[in-house]
């Protein structure tokens, strides 16, 4: 059927979530002054991009 304005608008928000969540993860790496911020950074963008697996399912 395809997507409709409000699931390509979220598409679009978890997009450039995950991009600055990479960016943040990649500063944070270098840095590495607490291991477990990585961690949580790397479950918020695989929940992000679960979230846009579902909104391709759901089309």
């Amino acid at each position: 059927m395809g997507l409709n304005k409000k699931q390509k608008k979220q598409m679009d928000v978890h997009r450039t979530k995950i991009q600055k969540l990479r960016q943040v993860l990649s500063n944070v790496k270098q840095q590495l002054d607490d291991p477990q911020e990585a961690k949580d950074l790397e479950d918020q963008i695989a929940a992000s991009e679960a979230a846009v697996e579902k909104l391709k399912a759901e089309a």
